[in-house]
């Protein structure tokens, strides 16, 4: 629109101009039109079009009749007297009577006759009068007294010789006229894009490509055509739009417009126009041409070149250039490097002319594809077996179709690989659909199962059949065997537990446990029932929970043992380490070990997965290292296996927040939960709002940490011992921070009574902080920090830190000062990475230190009180301050709040964490050790520098800091 502007602009001070629209079609072309006519209208130039036509007879010159015959209507059509000799050819133009074949000599005469018209209805001076102010309606007058002219030739790409012929001579001589001549063409070559190049090269013509939008330009148009603001646009509707229309506006516009997309439900069939359309472009390329892109449409957005030529049996030189058309035509394209497969310019175009086909055609085409695909590919190995799947499910050969997609998917999940839990799902999903009242129930359950464990595995909890689909209304499926409809509502029942449904898991599992009977052979349906059984019982209210689970456990170990299934022993493995985490972390780590030799020995990608989840988040624990916990994540997201991922991301998150790298866990949180709300997995998010809580609470903040647990509350029996450590590790610390020591033990006993009630399988604090704060006050002695050190979770490393300074708070008071600093060191030294947790017990245990007669509490507490006042935390800095001047020590005197950010910037907003990071900038010194100074992340001073640059208005940090030299002492 800019150049088009300036064409305009210049059109009017008497320079003419050429500019050549191309783009595939729906690009956007004759709408970039619409906008240049709106605006040399809005500036009084006069416009004109003309387009191309393609239905009936060919009419000569097409576009400069249709141009001329408006301006006829509009009463600004010069008369043929004014054209001199040029105007009987405008009478013959306006009468028809033009020979259909002139010369060339013709073509010329009719060119510059159009380019005298167009400068007498676009150049005429302004004060001389035209026909339309001889009428009464005064013209506008253009900058330099020229009124200017637009015209603008749409679908030149369907023009005649003549036409094409005409416009070569306008482009060449345009430029002598007040007028600016927009030519509209598709980008496939021919005459016109031809003649746009050479144009071009002699500097008589522009040429503007319309390439397809980004997704941010899908996104604008999105809410464009919505009529909303871009941030209130459906994310899940902006995904299928842009993976539906390539970019394309025309089917951008038509899929917003279409109820079914708008609500994301299934789309029957394509938007009309839009199959109109493709309809149109693939009949150009003739009957061979149709049927190719027909039977290639029978595989979807790709398709393989050499399958439809063995199908259609086709020379291949006649079948090359239908594949050269079709592709110049914008409908297919080459899929990336490889020259055996194709693709669809986009997925609606394909299912476009799969709809188009009649039932017995469909089936015709489809069943000659299998036959192809068989011959070529024998066994269909790889991919070619889902491809083959849908070939035969178009052909009418339902029960082959629901074989070979159960194949497909299983050789998905054996397999792992990008996206592999995620496509078993949609494979799947197919084959579900495809069942019915006439499919033999062995297959009826095959299939159940199936989709159910590639659902549990992927986490799609949104992907899940519909109840009705599933079991009938009394909770069985007709014709199953009891023991398969165990197994079925063990599967069951472990998806309600990942979508955070507790009372219903425990329902499927009770379920499960009357149908496979008390007295049951070990198999499969035994090991499953028991698995689930376990999962079960952690969500069931009682101290002796972990009991009841551990022994389900090991049940399902030995019967997955004793009948040979090795993904059900390496599953069950990896229970039974998960439930002896708190107390025996030595026996859980050799669970996971050896989950994790089965699942290498047996090629278990999945399981094997999982394992190294949960050894690194073990081993993270101890060394304080969380790199393992990001490769075992990065891998679990590559292979679309969410559960362990997400179990992953909680780790990392609370790994963040204890290294006080708040703005990347919050970052991580987001995420998280957001993937997790999506899929309908009500157990992960609720853990990701327990670690929303818990990021605000270690930053003292109240308000929001309170916020955070308002969402948490309807989600709290999601996921066992969330409210253990909603108080253990949110609530207690902010109070901790605020001062309010009896709070926080209060807060600490309400963790421990909920634990009571229903234990909690992450650490809240039982073991460390707990054990530090009843030792201090008293409560707690040699025997605790016994049964404390006996437990495996208080050798990590961010237990390490509150054990160590228990124990030396008691060698302390048992006269052994020496031993006690000693404990002190090694405790502080495992508290290096966690800065806020360091200072806490610093704070903590100085005054104890101080009267005991060890340790340094005066270097102590003026570590503390330097943190926490740069932390913004003032009331425990307050606290430190006065310990110090207890002990007689001298306190840096410090202001208070806003006070202390001088008036200039407090006017701006700068608010006190903003003003402590002005004055390190001011002073030149870098991102990286200004967090090291305030122990705060690098992302985190980032952003109060891009605030104080903006709260300023300085461009750049040099310029604030030599702005702030004044400001900041």
């Amino acid at each position: 629109m800019g150049q088009i502007a300036a064409a305009l602009a210049a059109a009017r001070s008497g320079r003419g101009g050429a500019l050549v629209v191309t783009g595939e079609p729906g690009a956007g072309k004759t709408r970039l039109a619409a906008e240049a006519l709106g605006a040399a209208a809005a500036a009084g130039m006069v416009t004109i079009r003309g387009r191309a036509g393609t239905v009936g007879p060919p009419v000569p010159y097409r576009p400069m009749v249709e141009a001329l015959l408006l301006l006829a209507r509009t009463g600004l059509l010069p008369d043929p007297d004014e054209l001199g000799h040029y105007g009987p050819v405008l009478t013959r133009l306006l009468n028809g009577t033009e020979d259909a074949g002139p010369g060339a000599a013709s073509h010329i005469m009719v060119a510059e006759t159009m380019l005298r018209v167009l400068a007498a209805v676009g150049g005429r001076p302004a004060g001389q009068p035209g026909q339309r102010e001889q009428q009464g309606q005064p013209g506008q007058q253009g900058q330099r007294g020229w009124r200017g002219c637009l015209l603008v030739l749409d679908d030149l790409h369907d023009s005649d010789a003549g036409t094409l012929a005409v416009v070569e001579y306008l482009l060449y001589n345009i430029g002598q006229q007040s007028a600016v001549l927009l030519l509209i063409a598709g980008c496939a070559p021919c005459t016109v894009t031809g003649l746009a190049v050479r144009a071009r090269q002699y500097g008589a013509a522009e040429v503007l490509d319309l390439p397809p939008l980004g997704r941010s330009d899908v996104h604008l148009l999105v809410a464009a055509e919505l009529g909303i603001a871009p941030e209130r646009a459906c994310p899940g509707l902006v995904e299928r739009v842009v993976a539906g229309s390539a970019g394309i506006p025309f089917v951008v516009k038509e899929l917003v417009r279409d109820p079914a997309a708008l609500h994301g439900t299934p789309v029957p069939s394509v938007p009309a126009a839009v199959a109109v359309r493709v309809r149109r472009q693939a009949e150009r390329l003739g009957p061979l041409g149709l049927q190719f892109l027909s039977m290639a449409a029978l595989f979807g957005r790709r398709f393989p070149l050499p399958v439809l030529e063995h199908a259609i049996g086709r020379d291949h030189g006649e079948l090359s250039a239908i594949l050269r058309a079709a592709v110049a035509s914008y409908l297919i394209t080459p899929d990336g490097s490889d020259t055996q497969w194709f693709a669809f310019r986009y997925g609606l175009a394909a299912e476009a002319l799969t709809a188009g086909l009649g039932p017995g055609e469909r089936a015709g085409h489809a069943r000659l594809l299998a036959r192809a695909l068989t011959a070529l590919h024998p066994g269909l190995p790889g991919a070619w077996c889902a491809h083959a799947a849908r070939l035969h499910e178009h052909g009418g050969d339902t029960e082959e179709a629901i074989r070979l997609y159960g194949e497909a998917a299983a050789r998905a999940m054996s397999e792992g690989g990008d996206g592999m839990a995620d496509r078993a799902v949609a494979l799947l999903t197919r084959a579900h659909h495809l069942l019915g009242p006439t499919t033999a129930p062995d297959v009826h359950a095959t299939v159940l199962e199936q989709l159910l464990d590639a659902v549990a595995r992927s986490a799609r909890c949104d992907r899940l059949p519909a109840p009705g689909t599933v079991l009938d209304g009394d909770g069985s499926v007709p014709g199953i065997p009891a023991r398969r409809q165990a197994g079925i509502h063990a599967r069951l029942s472990g998806i309600a537990t990942l979508a955070g449904r507790p009372a219903q898991a425990l329902r499927h599992a009770d379920t499960a446990r009357k149908l496979l009977g008390i007295h049951h052979p070990f198999d499969d349906h035994t090991t499953l029932v028991d698995m689930t059984a376990a999962y079960a019982e952690l969500h069931r209210p009682g101290p002796y929970r972990l009991r009841t689970a551990t022994r389900f456990a090991r049940r399902a170990l030995d019967a997955a043992r004793r009948t040979g299934l090795p993904e059900a022993e390496c599953e069950a493995l990896l229970l039974l380490g998960q439930l002896a985490r708190e107390q025996d972390e030595p026996t859980a780590t050799a669970h996971f070990e050896q989950a994790r030799t089965v699942a290498l020995a047996q090629r278990l990608p999945a399981l094997l997965v999982t394992a190294e989840v949960r050894l690194a988040t073990v081993a993270a624990s101890h060394d304080g290292q969380p790199g393992r916990i990001e490769r075992a994540r990065r891998e679990a997201l590559r292979m679309g296996l969410r559960p362990p991922a997400y179990e992953a991301g909680f780790a990392l998150a609370l790994d963040r927040i204890r290294r006080c790298e708040f703005a990347e866990a919050q970052d991580l949180i987001r995420e998280e939960a957001a993937g997790a709300e999506r899929r309908g997995l009500g157990r992960h998010l609720a853990m990701m709002r327990l670690a929303e809580a818990v990021c605000h609470a270690h930053q003292g903040r109240r308000a929001p940490m309170e916020e955070a647990l308002e969402r948490l509350a309807p989600l709290i029996d999601a996921a066992p011992g969330l409210r253990a450590m909603s108080y253990g590790q949110a609530r207690a610390f902010c109070s901790l921070l605020e001062e309010r020591h009896e709070a926080a033990v209060h807060e600490f006993a309400q963790a421990l009574a909920y634990d009571v009630e229903n234990p909690a399988t992450s650490e809240f604090g039982k073991h460390g902080i707990i054990l530090l704060l009843g030792v201090l006050a008293g409560r707690m002695g040699r025997q605790h920090y016994a049964a404390a050190v006996r437990a495996s979770v208080s050798r990590t490393r961010w237990n390490r830190q509150f054990v160590g300074l228990a124990d030396a708070v008691l060698l302390g008071r048992e006269g052994r000062p020496g031993e006690a600093a000693a404990a002190a060191g090694t405790a502080l030294e495992a508290s290096e990475p966690y800065p806020m947790a360091r200072r806490l017990c610093l704070r903590l245990v100085a005054r104890h230190a101080h009267e005991d007669g060890w340790g340094e509490p005066v270097e102590w507490l003026r570590e503390a009180e330097e943190y926490f006042h740069g932390a913004g935390l003032q009331v425990v800095a307050g606290a430190g301050r006065a310990l110090l001047r207890g002990m007689g020590a001298s306190v840096r005197q410090r202001r208070t709040g806003t006070e202390q950010v001088p008036p200039e910037l407090r006017r701006c907003g700068i608010t006190v964490r903003e003003f402590e990071v002005a004055r390190l900038v001011a002073e030149r010194i870098a991102n990286k050790d200004i967090a090291g100074q305030l122990h705060i992340s690098p992302r985190t001073v980032e952003k109060h520098v891009a605030s104080l640059l903006q709260k300023t208005g300085h461009p750049n940090r040099k310029a604030f800091a030599t702005a702030a030299r004044d400001l900041v002492p």
